[in-house]
């Protein structure tokens, strides 16, 4: 039988060499090896390539790394969330390359599993497909993407057995199961460690095989940063867009399974009850989602959308891994996506994840979403903070996915797009035909009533 080594997390951080890559788990500080990190942080080991989906936030997880100058390179999804990887990336201190979240998972995922790369309809037609090997299959341009393997995986685990099983709880899957079989070294920071044999064997999400080393180290709320409570994520409610959120729920139906994005679309699992039959999913790993948690509570007891905001979990709930959660966006089993916006044309194109002049840090699962729901809904302001339409005749941001949306709601009007064909269907409460002329600069054909 195998024996494993249970070290400390010092220990841990020692296995990690000048010029290493490391795969790091999480989804924002949830499910992250928060411990390790700051180990590693409290070392000089330096020149790091550092891969995941994010690098934690200011002063945590990676966010430490990041701030002592010890990351060469961050390659990820979704580093907007921490402003030091923004200005980092802004000030040229540190290298990035960005993936769409599902292609990143599914590129650790196949190095683990001894796949030199794959084809993904995500990204094609962006900024992140320029360069990139494409071909047609199955009648749809796939960009290539390589497999992706590091030196040393730090992953978070709920529990662990003396031969190095392991088990996640709720949304804390996330990349870390990826992770723990694409690196020449794997460390699992885990809760608690039992004797083997009682973890049951149905239970088990990663096998003994895959994991080197056990450290245990005890969460606590201060290490989940925005996600250890509501009150303490970044969810924006006022009039306006609750106004959206609540015309966007008119367009679910039951037996639904639906995506929703940041932002405005997060505003709709409130206003969702359990006898509508609509089937929450959110890209970090899980079906079934509920509203927040009525006393407030975090991640501690909770698992997390993709806003990184905590929720609960309606009966016949289920929680899975990333690459499995965009298995399911890519494979066509989402019917519906909901997402905010920059910008979108008469033709459907998407730009939703960057602005000129500024670091490209942020696309998260939205390029995934856009090509694989079988319908995406934008909510979003009519203007934005200049006073500009975001409704254009034709995308002048950097694209997300080509002529993929099928409605438009905002706070103003509601569109739907059929055949480069934008269509006003209905006037939002308090607008006016007239205003929405003004305020549009995408040609439109009125069909109200």
């Amino acid at each position: 039988m195998k024996i494993i080594s249970i070290i400390s997390v010092e220990a841990g951080a020692g296995k990690v060499k000048d010029g290493d890559t490391i795969l790091c788990g999480g989804f924002g500080m949830t499910g992250n090896p928060v411990h390790l990190l700051h180990a590693l942080a409290q070392t000089t080991t330096k020149n790091l390539t550092y891969i995941g989906n994010n690098v934690g936030e200011s002063k945590l997880g990676g966010g430490r790394l990041l701030l002592n100058g010890q990351i060469k390179k961050m390659v990820g999804s979704f580093f907007t969330s921490n402003p030091d990887a923004v200005r980092a990336a802004q000030n040229r201190n540190v290298e990035y390359e960005l993936l769409p979240q599902g292609t990143l998972g599914e590129a650790i995922r196949a190095g683990g599993m001894g796949i030199g790369g794959f084809f993904t309809p995500s990204s094609v037609g962006t900024k992140l497909a320029e360069g990139i090997e494409i071909r047609n299959l199955n009648g749809s341009d796939q960009v290539f993407v390589p497999s992706i393997r590091g030196n040393i995986a730090f992953i978070r685990a709920w529990k662990a057995d003396t031969v190095g099983n392991l088990i996640y709880r709720l949304t804390e899957q996330n990349f870390n199961p990826a992770m723990a079989t694409a690196a020449d070294v794997v460390i699992a920071e885990v809760e608690e460690i039992v004797e083997v044999g009682e973890l049951d064997p149905n239970q088990i999400h990663t096998q003994a095989c895959f994991v080197d080393y056990l450290v245990v180290a005890k969460l606590e709320e201060q290490d989940l940063g925005s996600s250890a409570s509501v009150k303490g994520s970044l969810k924006k409610v006022d009039g306006n867009r609750m106004s959206i959120a609540k015309r966007a729920l008119k367009e679910l139906k039951k037996g639904d399974i639906v995506n929703l994005g940041i932002g405005i679309p997060t505003l709709i699992a409130d206003l969702i009850k359990s006898d509508d039959g609509i089937i929450l999913h959110t890209e970090n790993g899980m079906l079934g989602v509920g509203p927040e948690p009525e006393d407030g509570s975090g991640a501690m007891h909770n698992p997390v959308n993709a806003g990184k905001i905590p929720v609960t979990a309606l009966p016949g709930a289920s929680y899975f891994d990333s690459t499995t959660s965009f298995g399911m966006i890519r494979g066509g089993h989402i019917d519906v996506a909901v997402m905010g916006a920059l910008q979108v044309d008469s033709h459907g194109n998407l730009a939703n994840w960057a602005v000129p002049g500024k670091p490209l840090l942020g696309v998260g699962g939205a390029m995934d979403l856009a090509t694989g729901a079988n319908k995406l809904i934008i909510t979003m302001m009519h203007l934005n903070k200049e006073g500009i339409s975001k409704i254009v005749n034709q995308c002048t941001l950097p694209l997300t996915a080509l002529n993929a949306v099928d409605m438009i709601i905002t706070d103003l009007a509601v569109f739907v797009i059929d055949i480069d064909q934008l269509i006003l269907t209905e006037l939002m409460p308090g607008s006016s035909i007239e205003e929405v002329r003004v305020k549009t600069e995408g040609p439109f054909v009125e069909r109200i009533g």
